[in-house]
């Protein structure tokens, strides 16, 4: 096949390419897993993100559900908090952790789901409890052992960056990929957050750029963590890039309200905005970005 001949299907492709969009259901939370899953089948999602504690789910019910509704579940979201610190100086802490990672491979596999979230310190953890050469190997250790023991179960697993508010341990996309490159792992990846990426990232679009192909996932939030078209992030760079290095996952919604504890707010009856508003006009703005990306 001539040069010419494949720049030409490479262009066709690139013009019929379309993104998956996926709705993290994190802001769902005390519903019925039935009104979670119709709710984001409504609007047009590929796809539904459940939050990684499998004890919030009956498996066989959501995936029947699921295939009701003609959607697949993208992906789980773990939930990272304390006890759950793969890089705790404490063996124990850490094999805690490596544990509860394995469940949620098991728990991705179990309801069809790609990719897991992994990230290798607890979220309000501010501080290192070792050395950073010592917790950058634990991290190295514990994510590798933690990805074959996902791709033994067949998913994927995703590294996460957090903002400086939220961690200590990284926070930008090129300090995750410093941790991925020492992996061997062919089922690991970057996974990129546009509302901590407007906190740390100079440039979120460049940071996708030179992630490239290493980024197998993604979160998408305005910079409230509202709606995206709901702040002021601009997403049309954002997916221009994401279409220009060819990404291949779900565009899925991670939206929480601008309070101290979400879930309380959420369970308490407030925040409904985010339930079918939000679900709704996320898809719709991105969506219509899409429709005018070259």
């Amino acid at each position: 096949m001539g040069k010419y001949l494949r720049g030409v299907i490479k262009s066709i492709r690139r013009n019929l390419m379309t993104f998956k969009y996926s709705y993290n259901t994190i802001v769902y939370t005390g519903e019925e897993y039935s009104a979670q899953s119709t709710r984001v089948a409504k609007y047009g999602y590929d796809a539904i993100e459940l939050v990684g504690e499998p004890d919030w789910y009956n498996f066989k019910e959501v995936n029947k559900i699921n295939g009701d509704n003609g959607i697949k579940v993208s992906s789980i979201c773990s939930i990272f908090m304390e006890g759950r610190d793969l890089v705790h100086p404490e063996k124990s802490e850490r094999q805690k952790a490596i544990d509860y990672c394995r469940e949620i491979a098991d728990m991705t596999a179990e309801v069809g789901g790609h990719t897991f979230i992994v990230a290798p310190s607890p979220v309000g953890k501010m501080r290192a409890l070792a050395s950073e050469e010592e917790e950058r190997k634990w991290a190295v250790e514990n994510i590798q052992k933690v990805g074959e023991y996902a791709g033994t179960v067949g998913v994927n697993i995703s590294i996460e960056p957090w903002n400086r508010y939220e961690t200590y341990f990284f926070n930008r996309l090129d300090q995750a990929v410093d941790i991925l490159d020492q992996l061997d792992l062919s089922n690991a990846g970057i996974h990129g957050d546009t509302f901590h990426m407007a906190i740390d990232e100079k440039n979120i679009a460049e940071a996708y750029r030179k992630t490239g192909s290493k980024l197998n996932h993604t979160h998408m939030a305005d910079s409230n963590r509202a709606a995206p078209g709901q702040g002021h992030t601009d997403f049309l760079p954002i997916l221009q890039t994401l279409k220009d290095i060819n990404f291949s996952g779900y565009l899925t919604m991670e939206l929480i309200p601008a309070v101290s504890d979400p879930f309380a707010c959420i369970r308490g009856g407030k925040a409904e905005e985010f339930k079918d508003k939000y679900t709704e006009l996320s898809i719709k703005h991105l969506k219509d970005i899409e429709s005018r990306l070259k």
